[in-house]
């Protein structure tokens, strides 16, 4: 793996990496992964949900039927009075909210008149001052609503304000008393901080229960309403929210508790695990807000005309020992929310979820360790990703990706189903789609840069599918002079000279063609690097420019390839009209330097050196000894995977050290049975020549001549044996043979 390009790939990952990092730890916020993330979230709540009501929840609904028969709103208070008495007496509800506030006095206009009548024109009119203290108590609609609420498990609805800038921090109404006074809130804890109220008439929050607020300082930027704040600080006491409130009613108003963790160096939201009424578990973020558990689209739950409620007409079954909420269904009021499950859903049963959420304890969780596990699957995933990448090719990388990011779906809808834990979905599968595209854009516009590069500089020398080895494996690889053991191999024609003397220009331009062809494609096949084409002649090398271990091997099988390739061209050049041909090939292995190498007017890709020179002169000896390939002892070392036979030991031109040469035979592994005896017989008969011992020699050169006619070297030795009986070699003759032509 290329070390430069893994480390470039890193570092786009890095940098990606960092950014998700840090708005997953809440360090910065980027825009289009929270707002992917709220799509997300949304989709995860739509797929969820069960789609029914709660048996416990029901709306009584301030709609356009009760508006019909009751009068515009808002009513008179001694309407509301009734409602409340008919859920209580008649309908045995369990607790009763409600998502509206009554900041000011009821002034109906006809109350008005008659107290305006009583104070005025008929101030002194006894009779009418009678029966009108008859009627007053009836129209002190405040008070009637007010003695309704008293003793009963009443919540009233109130909103917390921002300050206003010009009229300051408005504080209008009466509060309920705080769940939590400020001298009992936890140490550290971070909560809402409020500066002013819209609350109900000092007269109706005395005679309530309680009272809880609906505004939502939480909602997300997109504005739709995801969470709802339980808690919110004023003055530095704890106030809860309208569906906590309902929910205390329900079970008997149990105190709130903070759970924190055992191991909490203080009592901060940081440590914070949920908030507990009794038995009950609530999950909370680190705004003490509640992720709304939204049970199904508008109206899933039970809905209960008000106008109903009041005539006495409604389904008691609706609303025994339920826990009532009165709010509006109907358009003019314009109590509509945007929500993750319709734009347009009914402000009153987003309180209906909680208040079901709460008491079913469905209500999702995004606790720290939570976001740390997120942080640690984004670094777990880039570094995946950025190996698969740099790894694979693009179809078995692609597939790889995608089914990482299958994985991480279904993962997290795992988490989000059965532990309710609300695991980041789009930020996982937006870093994998950039981090991909990102490496995939790097690997065509970069590193095919640098495929270009290596073909331009190789694409001459060796094949192309060796030109994407060198980029997918190699290291640095250049042109630059470098020293390494490698293998070098020349062939030639024999006899060129004379078959090109036959020949048009034209025809030996097609013969030339027709052979160097194929014999470049058996290098290429092995693994080589093409040097140069000198007339008819082929110079190769093996173990650069991409190092290969098994050079000498690749060498060898090249060449044997050669041969055949030439045996098997005979018949159609014979076709042709062409004369036979062969070829004789010398190899060589051991050290030299390789590079591009020239002048400033030209330059090539190139090897020098003496072993360079040992293979030239090998290939020339081919045709005295009657071979197609002779190959060095180095070689014979270097490639233990062949069976060779020794030919000799001799002395090349301008070179004083000897050097074995040898046959190639062809793979240990598939060499025929019957060469096994005569290569046994061939090495007894070499060490009878090499001790003198010319009669033995002889007999056993003879007998393999007989064996092998077309073995040319057996003639060569017994010419040689002939020769040292009538001129004995001196004393220190070491059986090396020198040649004086190349």
């Amino acid at each position: 793996m290329q070390i430069r390009a893994l480390l470039i790939r890193a570092g786009i990952m890095l940098v990606l990496l960092t950014i998700f990092v840090l708005h997953a730890a809440g360090i910065f916020n980027v825009a289009l992964i929270q707002q992917l993330e709220n799509i997300s979230y949304d989709a995860r709540v739509t797929l969820t949900m069960p789609g029914t009501g709660d048996d416990r929840v029901t709306i009584v609904d301030i709609d356009e039927k009760s508006i019909a028969a009751e009068g515009q709103w808002p009513w008179s208070r001694d309407r509301l009075a009734l409602l409340v008495d008919q859920l209580v007496e008649k309908y045995g509800s369990s607790a009763i909210g409600f998502d509206i506030t009554f900041p000011e006095p009821d002034r109906r206009v006809g109350s008005e008149v008659i107290e305006g009548i009583a104070k005025g024109p008929l101030a002194d009119n006894e009779e009418f001052q009678a029966i009108y203290e008859q009627v007053k108590p009836r129209l002190e609609t405040d008070r009637l609503f007010a003695e309704s609420l008293r003793g009963r498990p009443i919540v009233l609805g109130y909103a917390f304000r921002y300050q206003d800038k010009e009229k300051g921090a408005q504080q209008i109404g009466l509060l309920p008393p705080p769940i939590v006074p400020a001298d009992e809130v936890p140490k550290a804890l971070w909560t809402i901080e409020e500066e002013g109220y819209t609350a109900n008439l000092p007269i109706l929050q005395r005679n309530a229960r309680s009272g809880g607020f609906f505004d939502n300082p939480v909602v997300d930027a997109d504005s739709v309403f995801r969470r709802v704040p339980a808690v919110q600080e004023f003055e530095g006491d704890l106030y809860s929210s309208l569906a906590l409130e309902l929910v205390r009613a329900h079970l008997g108003w149990p105190e709130l508790e903070f759970v924190f963790d055992e191991g909490a160096p203080e009592y901060s939201n940081t440590y914070l695990e949920w908030l507990r009424l009794g038995e009950i578990r609530i999950p909370v973020d680190e705004a003490l807000a509640i992720y709304i558990p939204y049970r199904g689209p508008g109206q899933t739950f039970d809905y209960v005309s008000a106008s109903d409620v009041i005539a006495g007409t409604a389904d008691p079954a609706l609303l025994e020992d339920r826990i009532i909420l009165i709010g509006t269904s109907a358009p003019g009021l314009r109590d509509f929310r945007p929500t993750p499950v319709g734009q347009a859903f009914i402000g009153v049963e987003v309180h209906a979820n909680v208040v079901a959420g709460i008491l079913n304890e469905t209500i999702k969780f995004f606790p720290e360790y939570v976001r740390g596990a997120h942080m640690a699957l984004l670094g777990l995933l880039g570094i995946i990703i950025t190996l698969v990448l740099a790894r694979f090719s693009v179809v078995p990388a692609t597939a790889i990706t995608l089914g990482l990011a299958i994985a991480v779906v279904a993962a997290n809808l795992w988490f989000w189903t059965s532990a309710d834990f609300i695991v980041p979905l789009a930020s996982p599968l937006l870093f994998i789609f950039l981090l991909f595209t990102a490496l995939i854009l790097y690997g065509l516009l970069i590193e095919s840069r640098g495929k270009r590069y290596l073909s331009q500089m190789f694409g001459q020398y060796i094949p192309p599918e060796l030109v994407e080895e060198m980029n997918e494996e190699g290291g640095d690889i250049s042109m630059e002079g470098d020293s390494r053991e490698m293998t070098v191999l020349f062939s030639d024609v024999r006899g060129f000279t004379s078959i090109s003397e036959g020949l048009s220009p034209k025809q030996l331009t097609h013969l030339m063609n027709e052979f160097l062809t194929p014999l470049t494609r058996d290098i290429h096949e092995h693994r080589g690097t093409i040097d140069k084409y000198m007339g008819d002649a082929v110079m190769a090398f093996w173990g650069a420019p991409l190092p290969d271990e098994d050079h000498a091997l690749h060498a060898v099988e090249a060449a044997m390839a050669m041969v055949a390739t030439m045996r098997r061209l005979q018949p159609e050049f014979q076709k042709k009209g062409w004369p036979p041909m062969q070829i004789g090939v010398g190899l060589n292995t051991g050290i030299m330097n390789v590079g591009n190498m020239g002048s400033e007017f030209r330059m090539a890709y190139t090897v020098l050196g003496d072993a360079v020179n040992l293979g030239s002169r090998l290939e020339g000896l081919t045709k005295n000894y009657g071979v197609d390939i002779l190959a060095s002892e180095f070689t014979r070392d270097a490639a233990p995977e062949i069976a060779f036979l020794e030919l000799d030991r001799v002395r090349v031109k301008g070179k004083e050290k000897p050097v074995a040469i040898f046959e190639p035979l062809g793979r240990r592994d598939a060499l025929p049975k019957d060469l096994k005896p005569i290569r046994g017989r061939h090495k007894q008969a070499l060490a009878y020549y090499r001790n003198q011992q010319w009669d033995a020699a002889e007999r056993e050169f003879f007998s393999l001549s007989q064996a092998l006619p077309k073995k040319k070297v057996y003639q060569i030795y017994l010419e040689r044996i002939a020769h040292f009986r009538d001129n004995p070699p001196p004393a220190d003759w070491d059986g090396v043979f020198t040649h004086t032509t190349k």
